[in-house]
């Protein structure tokens, strides 16, 4: 039987496609082994959101081929798709695989296994193509599983090299969705994240007359968008939580809030990346809104849900970024109050707009205001965390672990609060119980 190692990095959408990945690798009877072990095949799901990530990619397909000098390496993805030519020189890959070529793996390894010839499969997606379709059915992790929904991205933000990785925006035929939720809870799951490369851009391709894939949908599918789909999804039996992945602001009007307040079943739960509290930064980056409209989006977020969490992506050290600018963004971050701030290190992308930019900042730079914002970020982690102590809350349990010796079961809240239970629970069950502290540093402790 030939065994094969997967390692996935980068976002929930690489997440859902190694789902896939390994799904079609246990269909053609493969064996799936830790990626630490000897394998005959290395499959690294590769990502390039940042030069960090590019190499870590490089860093663990090295890793592959040291593990076992004989055995197939394959780079698939992000990396493999904005550098072919460097995936395709490195002498510890054998494989270079694009985005939109994920659900022929197998069918690819096996010609190489033929031939033992070096070679690319990438296509050029930087025009319109039809949303590669496939789905899962089940997740690793058991409790909630992402289902991707959407693809590709037309902001061409001018730091962001993802819409040359991912191409332009596509979206899943509504039905094939909610076909493949409703086998999902079929299967036990209760929870799912709707997710895509820009969610919020979710149906605006479907029914584009410039297109020549429109989807012939039923009639009770035609003009989706992804307030539809998440209608849609409440409905079905079983499925007891629907969170988002990352959204764009401007999604976030009275419109929107009305119609997804009034569904029980979506998690107060939203992140809607930021990357700079400054106007003149924002439009450096091409962002299309400003800090005063992202702020009117979070009072009105606010406004529907008692207590919900707010999370965000920023960006420090932009090309120009003056120490004026920055500290617009530490005023502006403190006012919000997030609950949790993923602080991003600007990342020079070859072939992006703020690449070619002028005044670009040193790392020493760089480093400094992520950190104080990082200081900021645990100030208003526990902020938010301590204000549910006392409160009545569910989870819906994930793992186990050991603490000071007693045996807890671990699960989310809807609000995204890591919390633990003590005694051993499968997975999968809602538990209730009143919030009586902190159980370590982002853990609450939860009392039946």
């Amino acid at each position: 039987m030939k065994t094969v190692a997967f390692h996935n990095l980068g976002c929930k959408v690489n997440t859902y496609e190694i789902e896939m990945m390994q799904q079609n690798a246990r269909k053609a009877g493969w064996e799936i082994v830790e990626f630490t072990q000897k394998a005959d095949v290395y499959v690294i799901n590769t990502c390039s959101v940042t030069n960090i990530a590019d190499r870590k990619s490089r860093q663990m397909l090295h890793k592959a081929k040291k593990t076992n000098p004989e055995a197939i390496v394959v780079a698939v993805g992000c990396y493999a798709q904005t550098d072919t030519k460097g995936a395709l020189a490195d002498d510890a890959v054998d494989l270079v695989i694009g985005n939109n070529h994920k659900e022929k793996l197998i069918d690819i390894i096996n010609e190489y296994e033929a031939s033992h010839v070096k070679k690319a499969v990438v296509d050029d997606i930087s025009s319109p193509i039809k949303y590669e379709d496939y789905s899962i059915e089940g997740s690793s992790e058991r409790t909630r599983v992402d289902i991707k929904i959407q693809d590709g991205c037309d902001q061409f933000c001018t730091f962001c090299i993802i819409p040359f990785a991912r191409g332009r925006i596509r979206s899943r035929d509504p039905k094939e969705v909610v076909d493949e939720i409703k086998r999902l809870a079929n299967a036990g799951y209760k929870e799912i994240v709707l997710t895509g490369i820009h969610l919020s851009s979710y149906g605006l391709d479907l029914h584009d007359e410039r297109t020549s894939y429109n989807i012939v949908a039923k009639e009770d599918y035609t003009n989706f968008d992804l307030i539809d789909v998440i209608k849609k999804v409440s409905k079905i039996d079983g499925i007891e939580r629907i969170r988002l992945g990352s959204l764009e602001p401007r999604i976030i009007t009275r419109q929107f809030l009305e119609s997804i307040s009034a569904i029980d079943k979506v998690c107060p739960h939203f992140h809607l990346s930021l990357q700079s509290g400054c106007d003149e930064t924002l439009k450096r980056m091409n962002r299309r809104y400003t800090a005063n409209e992202y702020a009117a989006g979070v009072k009105l977020i606010r406004e529907y849900y008692e207590h919900p969490a707010i999370t965000t992506d920023i960006i420090v050290g932009f090309p120009g970024e003056t120490n004026e600018e920055f500290q617009k963004t530490l005023r502006f971050v403190e006012s919000i109050d997030f609950y949790e701030t993923h602080i991003f290190k600007y990342s020079r992308r070859h072939g992006t707009i703020a690449d070619t930019m002028p005044d670009q900042l040193t790392e020493k730079v760089k480093a400094q205001r992520s950190d104080e914002l990082e200081k900021i970020n645990e100030i208003h982690m526990k902020g938010f965390m301590s204000a549910v102590v006392g409160k009545k809350e569910e989870i819906l349990t994930e793992e186990q672990t050991k603490i000071d010796n007693r045996t807890y079961t671990l699960g989310h809240t809807k609000n995204y609060i890591m919390m633990a239970v003590e005694g051993a629970y499968e997975k999968n069950l809602v538990i209730e119980g009143t919030v009586t502290g902190f159980l370590q540093n982002n853990i609450m402790l939860l009392k039946r």
